[in-house]
């Protein structure tokens, strides 16, 4: 996520109550998401493509419950084509990345899972230039240079392209650029997204009950508890991170998206064991430098952004000047 230096229009600084709230529903958030190592395991012995089926089944569930119970039902309802186009087109890219995502921590690797969304913001910016024609500072250019010698490096000593980071960073990606275009709040949003979706996972589901190859209700209730608690798994961080963005600067939320890589890529390292030679760390350091330099530098220019803007609106807005009218020319008119 990048901004303008040169933009026209910054918002306020927030309250400081506001930057307290919003900093906890971001770490929140992040927290939640960098926890889901753990329990999309717990959904077993559910493969990963029935765990997907369900998690976009009931998140559509509860989203229409919750946009029937709130009536925000014609928020969806007045969506033009070309924006069920779009929609269509971002939901199959959240399937990939959730797909993906699911398959790599039920498959023990849950390291390359964190590499993904560690370099998920460097790949969003280079789409920026390929398809926004944003231009980038010389600081982001050696960020994404670096970056890119971090994925060879792992590519040459591994004798395999990080495939499962590739596709989360470049899904996901995609994705968000695609998000920009619809002119919707994230939560309708990933509603008409799992609206998309939500029919061809419920058919897949009854197709696996009707074939006696489904897992739901197999395996007692409480697995029967935690598939359908894949909804709302995904809704809860979700809605923590819109109340977060309205209460925090980009900057503070830019770096906050680091804990959720962090904390999984602490549980596979830590708790699952997942193999780390030398090689493997100097990729992540690689990455880890390209993403300091990439944070501090935006850091910056938002600093000086609001420096310039502020002396901008200093110079342009005059003190009010107070003109003295003589009491009998006042008088006269």
């Amino acid at each position: 996520m990048t901004t303008s230096a040169d933009s026209m229009a910054v918002p306020p600084s927030p309250r400081p109550s506001g930057t307290a709230s919003g900093l906890a529903f971001g770490v929140g958030a992040y927290t939640l998401w960098g926890l889901f190592p753990i329990f999309w395991p717990l959904l077993g012995p559910a493969g990963s493509v029935e765990i997907l089926a369900h998690r976009i089944a009931w998140t559509m569930v509860f989203l229409l419950g919750g946009l029937l119970l709130f009536g925000r039902w014609a928020q969806l309802r007045g969506l033009s084509a070309r924006s069920w186009w779009l929609v269509s087109a971002a939901a199959v890219l959240i399937a990939i990345n959730w797909g993906t995502y699911i398959y790599g921590v039920t498959s023990g690797q849950v390291t390359e899972t964190a590499l993904g969304y560690f370099i998920n913001p460097l790949v969003s910016v280079v789409l920026g230039v390929a398809v926004l024609n944003e231009r980038l500072r010389p600081a982001q250019w050696t960020a994404v240079v670096v970056a890119a010698v971090a994925v060879v490096v792992l590519t040459m000593k591994s004798a395999s392209v990080p495939v499962i980071a590739l596709v989360l960073a470049t899904s996901f990606g995609v994705y968000g650029l695609i998000k920009k275009t619809v002119p919707m709040d994230s939560a309708t949003s990933l509603t008409a997204e799992s609206v998309v979706l939500g029919p061809i996972a419920a058919g897949y589901l009854i197709w696996l009950g009707v074939a006696g190859t489904g897992t739901f209700g197999q395996h007692g209730f409480w697995h029967a508890v935690l598939l359908i608690s894949a909804g709302p798994v995904t809704i809860v961080p979700l809605l923590m991170f819109g109340a977060s963005a309205q209460r925090l600067r980009l900057v503070t939320l830019g770096a906050l998206q680091y804990l959720a890589p962090i904390l999984q890529f602490a549980w596979g390292l830590f708790v699952l064991h997942e193999p780390m030679p030398p090689e493997r760390w100097l990729g992540f350091g690689l990455v880890w430098a390209a993403l300091a330099l990439f944070t501090v530098d935006g850091a910056l220019a938002a600093h000086r952004s609001r420096r310039r803007i502020a002396r901008y609106e200093s110079t342009v807005v005059p003190e009010a000047v107070v003109i003295e009218v003589p009491e009998e020319t006042a008088q006269t008119k």
